[in-house]
């Protein structure tokens, strides 16, 4: 068994220990995004720390810590802090919870993030249901020997993203007047921002929306088997023929002021998330 196989098998041990009850969502929330989840029921936590290779996050405004809550009725393995690429992680590493929640018994996983909107019809606040995405980090969490018994050596992306779970919350964000849209997401190493002509160049490639993580977690999710969901807060819009300097500040402020929309929709999904079943996109 390789180091990692091994860190993967701690972390699984010690959940399956610790936790009052089987998650049915692994749910990440990104940058300025921990208080999405402020109205759920807390039936168990713990820091990262406590936690067999779990590091400690060092990007800013991720605490570092997972929570089981029920939500909407549903029980969700909820991580406030993730890993990245450009924090030194390697995919797999950064992709470690939900490797984890897979294999503890999680069935769907739902990943959410602060993004830089590339559509300049987007608005500071809104929310983008991912469709697809572009992988531009210079790394895939299943290089190396493949684990049969984690899933296929060659798993099929052209339906990463599950069709029901997407028309149900486009269906609740409009039910709640919350503004949401379908578009690709994009995925650069980081930690460096967009430059006006990068920004140009990943619109140009269709994509609607930028951001240093989250795919190397629905890598790992599809591989395991399970449903994804993927909603983007757009913390900031970058107009290559205007720009304006991108500030963390900024970013943080624009995802903070979604909060409360991101938690009234993900009360709202998280019912259909628990179901079981992946259903494919047409």
């Amino acid at each position: 068994m390789d180091q990692y196989s091994r860190a993967v098998t701690a972390s699984v041990d010690f959940f399956r220990k610790a936790l009052p009850e089987r998650p049915d969502v692994c749910l990440m929330l990104g940058t300025g995004l921990d208080g999405a989840a402020a109205s759920a029921e807390v039936l168990w936590e713990a820091r990262y720390d406590e936690i067999p290779a779990f590091p400690a996050p060092t990007a800013p405004e991720h605490p570092g810590r997972v929570r089981l809550c029920r939500l909407g009725g549903t029980v969700a393995a909820i991580f406030q802090g993730r890993y990245h690429y450009y924090e030194g992680h390697a995919a797999r590493e950064a992709a470690l919870p939900v490797r984890v929640m897979g294999l503890v018994g999680a069935r769907t996983f739902i990943g959410c993030n602060a993004a830089g909107g590339l559509d300049t019809a987007f608005r500071p606040g809104d929310l983008m249901v991912l469709r697809d995405h572009i992988n531009l980090i210079p790394d895939n969490p299943l290089r190396g020997p493949n684990r049969d018994d984690w899933g296929p050596r060659f798993p099929d992306m052209s339906r990463a993203y599950d069709a029901a779970l997407r028309a149900r919350t486009l269906a609740a964000a409009s039910e709640l007047g919350i503004p949401a849209r379908e578009g690709v997401f994009v995925a650069v190493p980081g930690p460096s921002l967009e430059t006006p002509a990068e920004t140009r160049f990943l619109r140009l490639a269709g994509a609607d929306a930028v951001a240093m993580s989250l795919v190397p977690e629905v890598i790992v999710a599809v591989h395991a088997g399970m449903r994804v969901l993927g909603i983007s807060v757009i913390a900031n819009v970058n107009d290559p023929d205007d720009f304006t300097p991108i500030r963390l500040e900024d970013v943080v402020e624009g995802a903070r002021s979604a909060q409360d929309r991101l938690g009234r929709l993900l009360s709202a999904v998280l019912p259909a998330a628990a179901a079981p079943g992946r259903e494919a996109a047409p």
